[in-house]
């Protein structure tokens, strides 16, 4: 059954009248009368009664003009939802982060404007360490990824920088340094040095050991720690001193204190990751945001 037939006899039976139910949908009279004896001969029943004034509906043109509206009204309904979801304005966005990038103001900054800009878009977060976040961006189980720089992310990727921020110091309260807003990283060689394991960020815990090295020393690595932020916790209860991106000096853990570092060169950036030949919507509408600043 054609789908024109369906609106054709919803406008005759709304109308209760050929002509005006021609009028409303902008065609003569005489096919629209030719269409409606076509759909009666396909259902093989009457649905109208022909008066001389009007029509009016047989018990079955009845019933099926109560289901011609529902399949319309659905139909309709359908055209919008996908029409919606092409537009990015409706829909799902998985985000993942990388260890820590959720406490970067600038993400939440974006994703505030984006939840603002495109309220019925569901975001699904998750967070991963780095090697299994670039691996579901890969295998298409997340859309987008705010991941810290450096970081070797494959060339199927397309990855532009959100924010940059400095690394920070992170001492006990008790540290006779503690007093130094900013402290070079010799003075502090023989310090043992809370890292997190490597995979969890390659190349920021790269960029941590090459300072290090420029101040001239081998760090003495300590306790590791599950993640970046965990770090902290672990200077809190003395098992040494950390490096940690700037933003994470919003974590008001108890006796520590955060430092500058003198090094200009050690700074992390984050970035918003998406596969390079990425063609849904939301992601678009995502990286536009991240582009034009809303």
């Amino acid at each position: 059954m054609e789908h024109r037939y369906l609106r054709y006899f919803v406008a005759v039976a709304s109308t209760r009248h050929f002509t005006r139910a021609a009028e409303k949908l902008g065609i003569s009279q005489p096919p629209l009368s030719q269409q409606i004896q076509k759909l009666e001969r396909e259902i093989g029943t009457p649905l109208l009664h022909r008066l001389s004034r009007g029509v009016e509906l047989t018990e079955a043109g009845e019933a099926f003009y109560a289901d011609a509206l529902h399949i319309l009204q659905l139909t309709d309904e359908a055209v919008e939802r996908a029409k919606s979801i092409a537009r990015g304005e409706t829909g799902k966005l998985r985000v993942g982060f990388a260890s820590s990038t959720a406490f970067q103001p600038a993400v939440l900054s974006l994703l505030h404007r984006y939840r603002e800009a495109f309220p019925s878009v569901i975001l699904l977060p998750s967070e991963e360490i780095m090697p299994v976040l670039m691996n579901d961006l890969h295998s298409e189980r997340i859309d987008v990824a705010f991941i810290r720089q450096p970081c070797n992310a494959s060339t199927e990727f397309t990855c532009e920088v959100l924010v940059e921020e400095d690394m920070v110091l992170v001492l006990p309260a008790d540290h006779p340094l503690h007093h130094r807003a900013k402290i070079s990283l010799r003075d502090l060689q023989h310090e043992k040095l809370i890292t997190f394991p490597r995979e969890v960020g390659p190349g920021l815990f790269d960029a941590i050991m090459n300072a290090c090295h420029r101040a001239g020393f081998e760090p003495e690595l300590g306790q590791q720690s599950p993640q970046l932020v965990s770090a902290i916790g672990m200077v809190s209860a003395g098992f040494g001193i950390t490096v940690v991106p700037r933003s994470l000096t919003t974590i008001q853990a108890t006796n520590v204190t955060y430092h500058e570092i003198d090094d200009d060169q050690l700074k992390t950036q984050i970035t918003l990751a998406w596969r390079r030949h990425e063609r849904s919507a939301a992601v678009v509408n995502m990286v536009n945001l991240l582009r034009h600043g809303g």
